[in-house]
């Protein structure tokens, strides 16, 4: 009798067993009946069993009631219903069983460790494990491979190394799964050099151990020593084509990704899964190869792997990259009951968007149920890249009614939008949102809002946030405000800036370099631009760019050594580029040097023929020069060849409304009072010794009218509706398209003091500020 109850539990125990392959609750509790109902005493062991199912079917309150209802219990059953609640991510009710333990063991710990990091709470792992040991139990192989992944998962290379000595001092480093677990943990800690010793003492590698090489050196960017690797391996796995696959693609190498690609189809068993095609399918849209991507597609209609989810969206993508939106559009079409969702309709977007067709972008982006903020970054962005400036400001401003919280990279693209519009008023309404939300603290908004500070012409605003940002020491936050304060003419304080900024170790870029030199060019400093150019080469090992040319040119043309331009220009190691020669012309009309001019605007047009600067910039050299009919016959060549002059005009915000004005302009509402203000100015400011500089006018003309076209130029104009609708003491900001001429300079000098207000002046390379009757930049622009 006793052998036959003795079977029975043993039957039981093993239909126990059986179920839990399957995660098959009812079973466990039809077992438990049915030993209630016949009976049968529950020992330790089959109580285990069941508590055992119970835990790991989800089942964790009947587990623990039975739990509780133990009148002996082990050590295992203690561990049951510890792991039940740690796996189940109930890690306090898990701690409080542990704390309720007569005597954890190593798997009590363990399962603590491993619970805590199911929950990412990483740090606690790694403290309970650091007891563990104080404690003097012993850690198993599971033990140091789950803390090893705390430290990994935290980047604690601190911790990483101490456990990485307790494992060599205690044997384990053995064990293959001990050792891919530092060789993670050091790769993912940016300790590549530690790794690749681990891997190299390594007597046993197992797959893992060489796909965690080959990664590491994808994360690093070494390519050639990932490719180095994944050759020397004999047994590869789906990982290791995926690594190779996903590293070329995200590091920029396409193609061989591809090629990986098309080998792994060729030469290896092994099928492509979600991940693979994924990839291959980014570095088709990266190439915007629409041929190797239609071939791909069709693998994937021929193994019916379906288009759900990353591959579904990876297909879009690539086809909306390609030139396939149409193609993108039908895949969405016949999915719409599948997980492609907003990820999909926002690279189709993108692809419309990149091909300027708006229409149908907005059609999309209005037809989207759930609109993240992706989607309505996505469809700013494509106002923006479009020149649709204004319908970005009106879908920025629903998004921030009725849509979601606008993230880093909305938030900068609008400030760039502020920028573009010299708009001080949006750009402040913009960097509060970005207050409210916590944005503005992030480098990328923070740059955002140096340079829309400094192009809305209040460098003082930019002065404010980049002394809240600066201590991150990032190259752009400090190169955007070294350009805004060479802009304003701030050259001093421009280079000492970018002094300070190499004391405190900050590496400068080609970028940073192009400011420095714009800050030598606006203030004259030559000598200083010469050094900062060869320390750029020889220090930093910057290889100059046509910018950097171009900056060295102006440098020298400004300061009235043209010769010294054009040789610099004849040695260049590159092609002049339109630039180039752009900017010795122009120092040329500053200088009236027209032999020299004509061999610029010569170059220049035979790069560009219907360049319409380089025919009004000879033509004016002339006219400065009295040579009229040189003049005349190039105005006439442009005419005759329908080379339109670039007109100039300037513009003023008042509220919410952009005021646009063009030489003697007639379409202005107030057209009549703004003459009538002007007209007042002009006898004021020539009563304080306001003396016009007709020679401005670049036209054979009487003097009167010469002196009346001067009186009605765009800025001055401008100024003048400014002063008749804004607060007495306000500043005045104006924007002009082109270089703002020697009258109009001379007369704002004159018009800021008659006023008393600051006017700021942005014309086509740098900002003037007029204060008290002086400019920022001293007559020298």
């Amino acid at each position: 009798m006793e052998t036959s109850r003795s079977q029975i539990l043993n039957l039981y125990t093993s239909m126990l067993q059986r179920s839990l392959k399957f995660k098959d609750s009812f079973t466990g509790k039809s077992i438990h009946a049915q030993i209630i109902k016949a009976g049968l005493p529950l020992g330790v062991y089959l109580t285990n069993n069941l508590v055992n199912v119970y835990a790991k079917t989800g089942l964790i309150r009947d587990a623990h009631r039975l739990f509780d209802e133990m009148p002996t219990r082990s050590v295992f059953s203690w561990n049951i219903i510890l792991s039940g609640y740690a796996k189940g991510g109930r890690i306090e009710e898990a701690h409080r069983i542990f704390e309720e333990m007569p005597e954890p063991d190593s798997v009590s710990w363990t399962s603590m460790i491993v619970g805590y990091n199911q929950m990412g709470q990483f740090e606690n792992g790694i403290r309970m494990f650091l007891e563990m040991v104080s404690d003097n139990v012993p850690p198993t192989q599971f033990t140091l491979t789950n803390v090893l992944a705390s430290c990994a998962a935290v980047e604690d290379l601190g911790i990483g190394r101490k456990v990485h000595s307790f494992v060599v001092k205690h044997g384990f480093i053995s064990y293959i799964t001990v050792a891919n677990s530092l060789l993670n943990m050091y790769a993912k800690s940016g300790d590549p050099v530690t790794a690749k010793i681990v891997f190299d003492r390594m007597k046993v590698k197992s797959t893992s151990s060489w796909n965690a090489m080959i990664s590491l050196h994808m994360k690093s960017g070494l390519v050639d020593l990932a490719l180095a690797q994944f050759e020397q391996m004999l047994d590869r796995d789906l990982i290791s084509w995926n690594t190779m696959i996903s590293g070329y693609n995200q590091h920029g190498f396409d193609q061989e990704a591809l090629d990986i690609f098309s080998k792994l189809l060729k030469d290896s068993s092994l099928k492509p899964d979600r991940f693979t095609l994924a990839s291959a399918l980014s570095a088709c849209a990266n190439l915007e190869s629409l041929k190797l991507g239609k071939q791909i597609h069709a693998h994937i209609i021929r193994t019916e792997f379906g288009t759900c989810g990353a591959v579904g969206n990876a297909l879009i993508s690539m086809y909306s990259k390609s030139r396939g939106v149409n193609i993108a559009r039908k895949i969405i079409e016949h999915s719409m009951n599948s997980d492609l969702g907003v990820i999909a309709f926002t690279a189709l977007l993108d692809g419309y968007v990149k091909l300027g067709d708006i229409k149908p972008a907005r059609q999309i982006f209005d037809s989207l149920r759930v609109r993240d903020v992706v989607a309505w970054t996505a469809m700013i962005v494509g106002y923006v890249q479009n020149g649709f400036n204004h319908d970005a400001m009106e879908l920025f401003r629903s998004m921030i009614k009725e849509g979601p919280k606008p993230n880093n990279y909305t938030l900068a693209t609008m400030l760039s939008v502020s920028s573009s519009l010299a708009s001080l008023d949006h750009g402040r309404q913009i960097h509060a949102s970005a207050t409210r939300s916590g944005d503005a603290s992030s480098v990328s908004v923070s740059n955002a809002l140096i340079t829309m500070y400094a192009k809305a012409g209040s460098i003082n605003d930019a002065r404010r946030v980049f002394n809240l940002i600066h201590w991150k020491r990032d190259t752009i936050t400090w190169t955007s405000m070294i350009i805004a304060l060479a802009q304003h003419g701030l050259g001093e304080e421009s280079l000492t800036l970018f002094e300070r900024m190499l004391e405190i170790g900050i590496k400068p870029d080609h970028i940073t370099y192009v400011g420095v030199l714009s800050a030598c060019t606006h203030v004259g400093l030559v000598e200083q631009g010469r050094s900062y150019y060869n320390l750029m080469q020889n220090a930093h090992k910057i290889i100059p760019t046509p910018s950097h040319y171009a900056c060295m040119i102006d440098l020298f043309g400004r300061a009235g050594l043209l010769q010294e331009a054009r040789d610099f220009i004849e040695h260049m190691p590159i092609e002049p580029d339109v630039i180039a020669w752009g900017s010795l012309l122009a120092s040329c009309k500053v200088h009236k040097n027209v032999e020299l001019a004509e061999v610029a605007a010569e170059r220049l047009l035979l790069i560009e023929p219907e360049n319409s600067g380089a025919y009004s910039a000879l033509a004016n050299v002339y006219s400065a020069c009295g040579q009229w009919e040189n003049a005349a016959e190039i105005r006439k060549s442009m005419k005759d060849k329908g080379v339109k002059k670039d007109q100039g005009f300037s513009w003023v915000q008042i509220k919410d409304k952009v005021h646009v004005f063009g030489v003697d302009d007639g379409i202005h509402p107030q057209r009549d009072a703004i003459y009538k203000m002007m007209a007042k100015i002009w006898k004021e400011i020539k009563k304080m010794g306001f003396v016009p500089d007709t020679e401005s006018v670049l036209h054979d003309l009487e003097e009167e009218l010469k002196e009346q076209i001067l009186s009605h130029h765009s800025e001055k104009l401008a100024i003048a509706f400014g002063l008749m609708c804004t607060p007495e003491n306000a500043t005045l900001r104006i924007m002009k398209n082109l270089r703002v001429c020697n009258d109009c300079h001379s007369a704002i000098k004159f018009i800021s003091k008659l006023v008393g207000r600051e006017i700021i002046v942005r014309d086509a390379t740098r900002f003037h500020h007029f204060k008290n009757g002086s400019c920022s930049c001293r007559d020298y622009w």
